[in-house]
């Protein structure tokens, strides 16, 4: 991407402030290298540890002069512009891609207001482009073929392999051409089941390069909720291993989907295909039940077919993949992405959250069964040309190092993950961290939820040397990329903030009314006006799609998450509006009171839920999960209490700590809140499916633990 069109000129103009401008204004006063603002602590990165709550934590001068964004004029001259002339500024982004057939003169078409009609969102339409084209065969073009563009660790230390973008193509391609051979073509699904594969990647892009519309599944997910996703979309293939090894675990995915089918036939949907590849870390295909006709070994077919492939042109506004999201109840959400707008988002939102350069090793341990693993690991990573690596394992196998060992292996530079796994990791004691080298990191990524600053400044002291700006991202699957983050070089950061708008995005905090809330405040995270990454609807539903995010505040789209902007616009995320709490009349958002709870020296991680309080309305209920080595007590329950109560108030006091020896979380790292929920309200019968937890023996362990 060229970066001409963008950069601010050498001798900033002073902006003048405008009304979308008057939340981020108050960057103009911290150039980078500035002094203290009051009442912080200013601490240069590299120079000192971050320990307080109120750091202020500039890039280092070093850090800042090779950044892409390195001052916040920089950055407001470009945010600036991206709000009043967003066509423009997307649009000259755009033509850094290839396009078969260029858009129209408007860029974006919109409404976002249900008052004037029915939603709908269109970037670059009627401009014809392929994304697998522009993350590989551009990238081959330019001279990068050569380039790796994929390392592959497998589940066992020393299992790992590589390819280049020459290589990943003739994949693709091969891939491709089978899927057509079998009656895939433009606008049908094809259903994904596997672990982090290198054919994962590889199958989303196949699918891609022909226009189909890919819906992977997290390899963990259970039979039915496979089922589910195959009912809704019907897709004309499924696409699987027969199983996978997680740390000493195996997954037998194989026997999933085949139940999966049967379920799905149950209600009318027959597939015809099920392409399964054979992993034989954890499974020889001998041992693996097969169904003549339907079943086909990814071996045995797929390098038969030819390693070039036409590219499908495609409309920026036709279907690019499908991602369900599910509560703990009802039907799940087909969150449905396009192909122009989502292309153009994620690769400009990687570029410059992570301050990417050629030569950067990236590691995002997402998986590709979730949005983070869609955009940061394949498409906006490859669209970058940049190098990925992909890890087939849990991050604490054969022990609490291995994240770091393959940071040091393969000389990482950007790290992302989320806080459940820094805590995790922070739990587990610095000696795991500090037996690495880590020399290679420059940038550090959080994802998933917010970030307490007891985790953050531990994952900047410890795992980043005090040298490596944090990335603290704040998205959603519906939003396909960043949406508020900070610019590594750009601005100083808060611990536990994820500081300001991306480019054209504008977030609003809203009241209870729907009424915007100027300066310091808090309340309901909304966005006004769209974004190219945006979402266009949920698939076969969108009354869902306008009833859900659009008209609980006519004119915005809502997140559903809670936000705090304080007196200098930073914003901090408090978690999803219905994990608050309603205590006496008092709003507590869960994420406060953990975070309160984590600040706890013995404290290693903490789940809080409202359960029903006969006085209260609601009363909080925390999991809390100890320090290794740390023995439950009366006094130690009574000096976390003390803690939330000295935090932020005995309102906010928890009213039961529930001792955790460790939470039921999917093996992404996720919390499963609906199960805490369950056992702290004891409605031990209501647990549902708790199929795609890491370890399922840890609710048991806490129902054990209830009455303690």
């Amino acid at each position: 991407m060229a970066e001409s069109s963008l950069s601010s000129s050498s001798s900033p103009r002073r902006l003048v402030t405008t009304d979308y401008l008057r939340h981020v204004e108050s960057m103009k006063k911290f150039p980078s290298g500035a002094g203290r603002m009051a009442h912080l602590n200013a601490v240069i990165l590299g120079d000192a540890l971050a320990s307080e709550e109120n750091d202020l934590i500039f890039p280092s001068e070093e850090f800042t002069k090779q950044a892409l964004i390195s001052s916040p004029e920089q950055y407001l001259e470009m945010y600036q512009r991206s709000i009043e002339d967003p066509s423009g500024f997307w649009s000259e982004i755009a033509s850094e891609f290839y396009w078969k057939k260029k858009w129209g003169e408007k860029a974006c078409s919109e409404n976002f207001d249900v008052r004037k009609g029915s939603i709908h969102i269109e970037w670059f339409k009627g401009g014809l482009t392929n994304i697998c084209y522009n993350a590989l065969d551009r990238n081959i073009e330019a001279g990068n073929g050569e380039k790796i563009a994929i390392y592959w660790e497998g589940n066992e230390p020393g299992h790992d392999g590589c390819l280049t973008y020459n290589e990943l193509l003739e994949k693709v391609c091969q891939l491709s051409n089978y899927l057509k051979d079998i009656g895939v073509g433009k606008g049908d699904a094809v259903v994904i089941y596997l672990p982090m594969l290198m054919e994962l990647p590889i199958a989303m892009l196949a699918c891609a390069r022909i226009g189909a519309v890919h819906s992977v599944v997290f390899a963990g997910f259970s039979a039915e909720s496979v089922a589910q996703r195959i009912v809704d979309c019907k897709p004309k293939a499924v696409i699987t291993c027969n199983a996978v090894r997680r740390g000493p675990k195996v997954i037998y995915l194989k026997e999933i989907v085949d139940a999966a089918l049967i379920e799905s036939e149950k209600s009318g949907v027959t597939v015809g295909v099920c392409l399964t590849f054979e992993n034989q870390s954890a499974m020889k295909r001998e041992a693996t039940k097969w169904q003549n006709g339907r079943d086909i070994w990814w071996q045995d077919t797929i390098p038969k077919y030819p390693k070039t492939c036409m590219v499908e042109w495609v409309d920026a506004e036709d279907p690019l993949f499908l991602l369900y999201t599910s509560g703990s109840t009802g039907k799940p959400k087909g969150v449905l992405h396009t192909t122009g707008g989502y292309m153009i988002y994620t690769s400009t939102t990687f570029k410059y959250a992570f301050d990417y350069k050629p030569s950067d090793i990236y590691w995002c341990t997402a998986d590709c069964g979730w949005i983070t693993g869609h955009s940061y690991v394949t498409y906006g990573p490859l669209l970058n040309g940049a190098t990925v690596i992909v890890y087939e394992g849990p991050p604490n196998y054969p022990d609490s190092g291995r994240s770091w060992d393959i940071v040091d292996k393969y000389k990482v530079t950007i790290f992302y993950t989320a806080p459940t796994l820094v805590r995790s990791l922070m739990r587990d004691g610095n000696e795991y961290v500090t037996r690495c080298s880590r020399k290679s990191l420059r940038v550090l990524g959080s994802v998933g939820e917010p970030i307490n600053p007891s985790a953050w400044r531990w994952f900047f002291n410890v795992v980043g040397d005090a040298r490596c700006p944090i990335s603290d991202t704040w998205w959603q699957t519906e939003t396909g990329g960043f949406m508020i983050t900070p610019l590594p070089g750009a601005w100083p950061q808060k611990p536990g903030s994820a500081t300001f708008p991306f480019f054209g995005v504008q977030p609003i905090i809203v009241d209870e009314k729907g009424n915007e809330i100027e300066g310091e405040c808090s309340g309901y995270l909304c966005v006004k006006n769209s974004w190219p990454g945006a979402f266009r609807t949920l698939y076969g539903d969108h009354e869902r799609y306008e009833t859900t995010y659009f008209k609980p505040f006519p004119g915005y789209y809502f997140s559903g998450d809670g936000c705090s902007r304080d007196k200098d616009g930073y914003h901090w995320l408090t978690g999803r509006v219905d994990d608050v709490i309603n205590v006496s009349g008092h709003r507590i958002g869960t994420a406060e009171v953990e975070s309160a709870l984590v600040s706890h020296p013995q404290c290693a991680e903490a789940a809080v839920v409202g359960v029903e309080h006969e006085v209260k309305g609601q009363g909080i209920y925390a999991f809390v999960t100890l320090v290794e080595g740390v023995p439950y007590s009366e006094e130690l329950r009574k000096s976390l209490i003390l803690a939330v109560r000295n935090q932020i108030g005995a309102f906010a006091a928890p009213d039961k700590i529930h001792w955790a020896p460790g939470l039921p979380k999917t093996r992404s790292g996720k919390i499963m809140r609906r199960i805490l929920r369950k056992i702290a309200s004891r409605q031990l019968d209501e647990l549902g499916d708790t199929s795609t937890l890491a370890d399922p023996g840890v609710v048991e362990q806490l129902i054990a633990l209830n009455d303690c």
